[in-house]
């Protein structure tokens, strides 16, 4: 048999945010497309249209670019086998459930919501499948003619898979290994709504998949129950020969306790669950976003990729190439990934120490802007620069811990502990020895003071440093004050150690 081009797809639902756990199958679906050389599909799966909000899909959309996963083809990216909404597929769908039907794997079922209602009560554990389906009102149970009639009436009904009970049926799980299960615990399953002529999840799923030649099958753990359902319908419709692989992902757990993440643990332990901040259109509630909460994609996509998987070493920052390249679906974990999210703050620090100084200046300038301070760009990287080793998760962090670059100390709290330690009897005297030493350099960088300043300390016995640094600061924060003086520049500096030494004496 030729060997098939790798192709998959991400196809979320536009009901609302895009969930963390989606964006984690998102990843591992571009990592295999792209180790493979093959193609990546953004599908939308919109047929409950009763679950349809406004503006989801662009969100959606607009997540992937901030994290900087691309599609190939798909909706907004166009392709060869668009449509790729499948609202806008009816007719396509239409034909396929006229295959099943004439074929005899489907059949129609006239029960109304109310007569199901009154047989799960009638019947405990009641499941629609070859055991009742002939109790029910369907074109099984009832004669051709009243079918007929029902359907040229316009009754409502619905078209359901025929599954033939008593049959092992094996999914091929590329994590998993062979699963199998019995075809006699599957229900028939709903494959289409004559109420607004729309199929369900299983058939559009299938349907999409064959004709936009997906050859795997990535998607969470959730799903499956339904994937044993999914291969019987790749058999009913003759398709054995094209059946995508599968791939069942291990769901993302809550950090704490037992269970699948949800928004809620976020809400409780002061974490996002979303990649962007989401306004929801029917509620008017604000969740967190990622992005606005000052992550940075690439340490977002890095702490996504080891939760449920590892390169089996010891390496944890990796950039998205060395993602794909390093991948391997088969050594994923069956055991659920508990959601650490201490870890992904971790992570956001690793990156900021990473990148390049001028890529974070403009967030941090922002921050600067809402404080009344504007600087040129290449000074508020220097900032950045300085400051970013001291432990910060997120840039938004720098600014109380230097807004002295840009702010001089109008008063000195003299019960601040470093300032009652370090301004003692001689500091004074000694600022202003400093001071004049300093007024005399032509050569203000940080070698030309150091170079001066280290032999004036060494020559006098002086110790300088911490004096100097609450006369800059006012206080015990700051980088070497080398590199704050140098920053400053002579002028300011000698401003501040001068108004340091009229205030404290």
């Amino acid at each position: 048999m030729t060997q098939r081009k790798v192709r998959v797809r991400f196809a979320p639902s536009p009901t609302g945010a895009l969930h963390i756990g989606g964006v984690r199958t998102a990843l591992y679906n571009y990592l295999f497309a792209r180790q493979h050389g093959g193609e990546f599909i953004f599908r939308i799966e919109d047929t409950d249209s009763s679950r349809f909000v406004p503006g989801a899909e662009e969100y959606i959309l607009e997540s992937f670019r901030w994290l900087g996963i691309p599609f190939d083809e798909g909706v907004s990216f166009g392709g060869d086998h668009g449509p790729y909404r499948q609202s806008e597929r009816r007719e396509i769908y239409k034909e396929y459930v006229r295959q099943l039907l004439d074929g005899g794997k489907a059949y129609y079922a006239f029960d109304t919501p109310e007569e199901l209602e009154s047989k799960r009560k009638e019947v405990q554990n009641f499941q629609y499948d070859a055991s009742t389906r002939g109790m029910m009102r369907n074109s099984l149970s009832l004669p051709e003619a009243e079918v007929e009639r029902l359907l040229s009436g316009g009754a409502q009904y619905v078209v359901r898979f025929k599954v033939e009970p008593g049959e092992d049926v094996h999914v091929d799980d590329m994590i998993r290994g062979d699963v199998v299960i019995n075809s006699s615990i599957l229900d028939d399953k709903v494959l289409y709504k004559s109420a607004d002529e729309l199929p369900t999840y299983h058939l559009a799923n299938i349907v999409d998949d064959h004709l936009m030649e997906v050859t795997h099958v990535i998607r969470g753990e959730e799903w499956l129950p339904s994937a044993p359902l999914h291969v019987l319908l790749y058999r009913a419709f003759g398709w054995a020969d094209t059946m995508p692989k599968f791939a069942h992902l291990p769901l993302l757990l809550k950090p704490d306790g037992k269970g699948k993440l949800s928004k809620r643990d976020g809400d409780r332990l002061g974490f996002p669950v979303f990649p962007l901040e989401w306004h929801d259109p029917k509620t008017g509630e604000v969740s967190s976003g990622y992005r606005e909460s000052g992550y940075l994609p690439e340490a977002v996509l890095n702490f996504l990729a080891l939760l449920g998987w590892n390169p089996g070493t010891d390496q944890e920052i990796m950039s998205l190439d060395e993602m794909v390249r390093l991948f391997d679906i088969t050594k994923c974990s069956k055991a659920g990934a508990k959601f650490d999210y201490v870890k992904g703050l971790w992570f956001n620090r690793e990156y900021i120490l990473k990148k390049d100084n001028m890529e974070l200046a403009p967030a941090f300038d922002k921050i600067l802007r809402q404080n009344g301070i504007e600087a040129p760009m290449e000074r508020v990287a220097a900032v950045v620069g300085m400051m970013k080793m001291k432990k910060i998760n997120f840039i938004k962090e720098l600014w109380p811990l230097c807004d002295f670059f840009f702010i001089a100390p109008e008063t000195y709290d003299r019960e601040d502990k470093f300032v009652r330690k370090n301004w003692t009897g001689t500091a004074a005297a000694d600022m202003a020895e400093l001071a004049a030493l300093l007024e005399g350099l032509d050569d203000f960088s940080v070698e030309g003071q150091k170079a001066a300043v280290d032999r004036w300390a060494e020559e006098t016995g002086r110790k300088p440093w911490n004096p100097w640094r609450v006369a800059l600061v006012g206080t015990g924060k700051g980088p070497d004050m080398y590199e704050l003086s140098a920053f400053l520049g002579k002028e300011e500096t000698l401003r501040r150690m001068r108004k340091a030494i009229d205030i404290l004496k």
